[in-house]
């Protein structure tokens, strides 16, 4: 099964007093990135979250969001630094004697300042409030990898196509492939008969040229390794394994030997078949660059 690295999931549930909301979402990268955003309070918690996203995913810039509602009175307090609210006041007033600047602050104003007002959570068990929030976070996860695995249904299907038909031009180019040779050898003919004209044409050198351009411009063992490599690509795919790096190597090869075969190319029909294996190769690496 393929899977996306790009995906969204939300959970939410009221546990123990706790209006709970975890939110999953991730786009593509080459390794495993894990962010949060959560209250500070919750920061204790952070490695165990990040620790079981990293259990069900393998890659990809994951950003992680936890929202802890009280719904009951009791569950918070506020208390206020006395000590810093009149810190910042005397910092305001020395501004203001220094800039002769009326000193507007009032008590709303100052309270807004950080750690002038804190939140106070009642003891509580936090082995229950980790299990609340680690159950929201499955379900959140739940939803973001069913995501992610739509996604990668779209990507493999489009990939397995692509494979297709660069397989279908590979096959052409094996049809017409040997025709060449002749072609050229005829080529050559025709061209010494003009220059020689009523003089003899040596054809065992004709035959010789004909072998030598031949050999120069055999594509077999090329188009052998690309059959080679579509099938290993194929193979990958269908594994259930992660898979993306093993992929960004196996288009790699398939450019490489696309474009030995493209160099060897002296007519314009093979050319345009490289053209256009190398524009389906292009595709499909902007498609697996999303594959976990």
């Amino acid at each position: 099964m393929v899977y996306s690295m790009t995906g969204y999931g939300k959970g939410n549930l009221v546990l123990h007093g706790k209006d709970i909301t975890v939110e999953v979402k991730s786009v593509n990268h080459r390794y495993f990135e894990y962010s949060s955003r959560m209250s500070r309070f919750f920061g204790f918690l952070d490695d165990k979250i990040k620790k079981e996203v990293q259990g069900m995913i393998s890659r990809g810039k994951v950003e992680v969001s936890l929202m802890v509602r009280a719904v009951e009175a009791s569950e918070t307090k506020i208390e206020p630094d006395v000590m810093l609210a009149k810190s910042y006041y005397n910092a305001l007033q020395t501004l203001s004697d220094s800039l002769s600047l009326p000193n507007n602050a009032d008590v709303l104003s100052i309270s807004k300042f950080e750690g002038v007002l804190t939140q106070v959570k009642n003891e509580e068990d936090s082995e229950m409030l980790w299990n609340d929030i680690n159950q929201v976070l499955h379900l959140a996860m739940e939803e973001f990898i069913s995501m992610r695995k739509t996604e990668g249904e779209k990507l493999y299907d489009d990939v397995m196509m692509r494979l297709d038909t660069i397989e279908n031009i590979v096959n052409k180019i094996e049809e017409i492939a040997p025709g060449r040779t002749d072609a050229y050898r005829e080529k050559l003919y025709n061209k010494l008969q003009v220059i020689l004209q009523d003089r003899q044409i040596d054809d065992a050198r004709i035959l010789t040229e004909a072998a030598i351009f031949a050999d120069k411009a055999a594509v077999d063992e090329e188009t052998t390794r690309l059959h080679s490599h579509i099938s290993q690509y194929r193979k990958i795919l269908s594994a259930n394994e992660p898979r993306g790096r093993k992929l960004d190597f196996l288009t790699q090869e398939l450019n490489r030997e696309t474009n030995t075969i493209g160099s060897k190319s002296n007519d314009l029909e093979m050319t345009n078949m490289v053209v256009e294996i190398k524009a389906e190769i292009e595709k499909i690496r902007e498609q697996i660059q999303n594959i976990e």
